[in-house]
């Protein structure tokens, strides 16, 4: 068996995740991994898959094209690779939230300062609605900081930029920030 990473795009409909999962079976794959969202009206996708080593990937290619592509979806099919270039560090999950008034520049001004620490994005939710209303304007990262780095001097640059850009800020352990918002 082989790994690939199937990922779709296109305008938000019913059933596209049914058309991937039955091309994937129909094929012989068995999914180990999705993520979907939809921004506004568009549908993305990611799937990880095993493949059997009969089945040619652009046969799959193919077969996903041939039934999606009729609705307008765009499919990518990629091999993993079993290296990896980089290698997760020792790291504790946090949730970092911020809110302001929306503007170019908000998401690449602070992940800049994440990348800089080296702290990897694992999700990331931003929803930008405009207007005077700063709770219109939200994002949410979820993040893995590394054990090892000086964390007052990652939270003293992380409220210079998120200052300079007009946020608000929060940092919240993944655990603290899961119990305070259960429902």
């Amino acid at each position: 068996m082989k790994k690939i990473v199937v990922s779709v795009l296109g305008y938000d409909r019913p059933g596209i995740v049914a058309s991937v999962s039955k091309v994937m079976f129909e094929n012989g794959c068995n999914i180990e991994d999705v993520s979907q969202t939809t921004l506004q009206t568009q549908f993305a996708g990611v799937f990880i898959a095993l493949v059997p080593d009969d089945v040619e990937e652009q046969d799959l290619l193919a077969s996903l094209e041939e039934r999606l592509a009729p609705s307008g979806l765009s499919v990518l099919l990629k091999s993993m690779q079993a290296s990896r270039e980089w290698s997760p560090v020792e790291s504790e999950p946090f949730v970092l939230t911020t809110k302001g008034l929306d503007r170019p520049g908000l998401v690449a001004g602070i992940t800049e300062v994440m990348a800089r620490f080296g702290i990897n994005i694992t999700n990331l939710r931003a929803i930008f609605r405009g207007g005077d209303d700063p709770l219109h304007n939200i994002m949410i990262y979820e993040v893995d900081i590394p054990v090892g780095i000086d964390r007052r001097v990652f939270m003293k640059t992380l409220k210079e930029r998120s200052q300079a850009l007009g946020l608000d800020i929060s940092l919240q352990h993944r655990d603290i920030f899961e119990a305070v918002h259960r429902v």
